[in-house]
Formats: C-alpha cells, sequence, structure tokens
C-alpha cells in the first residue's frame, strides 16, 4: 500500500477496536479469550503492509493490544507433500505448486489456532518460500517463534491474513454454472479476461471441495476485513510492480512472464468465490465483516460492514 495510506490503517483499527469492545462485553467475567480476525484480500494488494500497520498501532499506547500476525502462507504444505500431491494429481494444473485450498496444511492451522485461542504456549510456523528455487518449504521447528511462553505477555489480538481466507465452497451446481459461463466467455474470444474459463470443469471443482476444509476455520473468525479490489484484475499489475520491485532491490526475481503465469493459478478461484464474499461470510452476524473496496492506487474507494 502506498505511504498515504494510514486512512485504511485508521478505517481498520477503528473497527477492531469496536468488534474488540463487543467481544469482551459479551462475556465480562470469563477468562479473556483472544480475538480471531481474518483479513482476506488478492496478492499485492497490500494485506502484509496493512496487518503489519495495525499491529505496529494496537501494541502501543494507548491501546496496548499483545497482537499477532500470522499468514496463512506459513501453513503450505512441506516441499516432499506439495510434490506428492501434484504427483497424484498431474493433469490438474491449479495445483502443481502451493496457492490454491488443497495445499495449506489444515491440520498444523487449525491446531495453532486452537492453542492460541487456549491462551496456551504456542510455536508458529514459518515458511521460506525461497527454498528450492522459489518452490518453497516449510522451515525447521527449531526456528518457529514461540509466543504465550512465561514472561511474555498474552496475546490479545490475533491476525490471520490470506488470499483465500474467508471463501465458501460453493455447491457443485453454482461451480458448474460459473465454469459454463466462463467457458463459453472464453470459447468467444478476446472479450474473456479471466482463467476460470480456461481450466477444466472437474479441476476448478476438485478445488472448491479442498475449500470446505476451510470453513471451520472461517466460521471461528471473531471478523473478517475483507479488501475487495475495485477490479479482481488489478492483481496482475500489482504483483507485476512487486516484482518489479524485489528485482531492483535483490537483482533477481520471477520475470514477468512468470508472474503473469503465477497468478493465473489463483484467478479461478477470484471468479468462483469472490461474488459470495462480497455479499457476506457470515449468514448470522450482522457487523462481522468489514468490506474495504481498494482502488488501483490501493487507497479505499468504499467502506461498508456485513
Amino acid at each position: 500500500m502506498p505511504s498515504d495510506s494510514h486512512e485504511t490503517v485508521r478505517i481498520c483499527i477503528s473497527y477492531i477496536l469496536d468488534r474488540l469492545r463487543l467481544h469482551h462485553e459479551a462475556e465480562p467475567d470469563a477468562r479473556p479469550v483472544p480475538f480471531l480476525l481474518g483479513v482476506n484480500g488478492v496478492q499485492g494488494i497490500g494485506k502484509s503492509f496493512l496487518v503489519a500497520s495495525i499491529a505496529h498501532s494496537l501494541e502501543r499506547a494507548p491501546y496496548d493490544v499483545r497482537t499477532l500476525v500470522l499468514s496463512i502462507d506459513d501453513f503450505y504444505l512441506t516441499h516432499n507433500d506439495q510434490l506428492r500431491l501434484a504427483a497424484d494429481h498431474p493433469d490438474n494444473p491449479l495445483i502443481q505448486h502451493r496457492g490454491q485450498p488443497s495445499t495449506h496444511d489444515l491440520s498444523l492451522l487449525h491446531s495453532v489456532v486452537a492453542s492460541l485461542l487456549a491462551g496456551k504456549e504456542t510455536s508458529i510456523p514459518s515458511y521460506d518460500k525461497g527454498a528450492f528455487d522459489g518452490k518453497g518449504d516449510r522451515k525447521p521447528q527449531d526456528q518457529w517463534v514461540k509466543v504465550n511462553a512465561n514472561g511474555q505477555q498474552p496475546v490479545q489480538l490475533v491476525i490471520l491474513e490470506g488470499w483465500c481466507l474467508g471463501f465458501r465452497a460453493l455447491d457443485d451446481a453454482q461451480v458448474t454454472a460459473y465454469w459454463i459461463d466462463a467457458a463459453k466467455r472464453c470459447s468467444r474470444g478476446s472479450e474473456y479476461r479471466g482463467r476460470l474459463g480456461h481450466n477444466r470443469l472437474e479441476d476448478v471443482q476438485f478445488i472448491n471441495k479442498a475449500l470446505r476444509g476451510h470453513d471451520s476455520l472461517t466460521d471461528q473468525l471473531d471478523a473478517l476485513i475483507h479488501l475487495d479490489a475495485e477490479d479482481p484484475l488489478y492483481v496482475y499489475d500489482w504483483r507485476l510492480e512487486q516484482e518489479a520491485q524485489l528485482r531492483r532491490e535483490r537483482g533477481s526475481g520471477m520475470t514477468d512472464e512468470e508472474v503473469i503465469n503465477f497468478v493465473n493459478g489463483y484467478y479461478p478461484s477470484y471468479e468462483l468465490f469472490t461474488d459470495h464474499l462480497r455479499t457476506g461470510a457470515f449468514n448470522d452476524r450482522v457487523g462481522a465483516q468489514l468490506r474495504l473496496v481498494i482502488r488501483k492506487d490501493r487507497l479505499v474507494g468504499l467502506a461498508d460492514q456485513k
């Protein structure tokens, strides 16, 4: 996000403080349970910058809220497990590399979240995206950071960010309808700019089925901030910008063609699941979702609660 994004941070902090107040008022006499906040947004939209800025502000006076930031990226399968997944489904291009639902270790994610919400000492996994020539691997457990250890201030707010966080699986008929429409538009040529229609129905159905395993995590969220790209296609320019900056800083990185191919692997999920997220991830909790519509310049164009 650009340097003048302080207004986005301010909006989010105001929302979080209000939800924290309601959270504590609901059970004033009970042991304080950490608040679990999800943050969703396409790659390059500024999730990492935003959550780091929020945590930096909330951990200082006058708020003094002990905040832990997690990324769903740190719960990717190990390198070997990802290789096995790809080998088991060699004809599905969507799972030949990390990213889509089915490429996360949900058992590990659930156990870490459960431990944090119980206030227990917890080791936080970390993923090295540079390992194996960029294919990535989980770091050894002795490199994981511990929180809630003796002498440490207990975590009060857990922020979990991820590009697919809060997505809900669709029923099979909905997936088929989305795919048929995309495939028809794809066959007409240049008017179709998405990726769903370029994939087989069975491959996107595999992703949708895997996403059902994320539902219980979404149900656990106390609130969700949705950074909603005004046009999801912005993700291509945003990722190209990010990678160009990395090449300038590090002297290496993905080429523009590699970036586009990388984003292509994610884009079918944006086509399938974004509409539902825009209507709200929680059917029974009014106000539990803040939607911020993000313009091309990564600033907020609209804010509303669901």
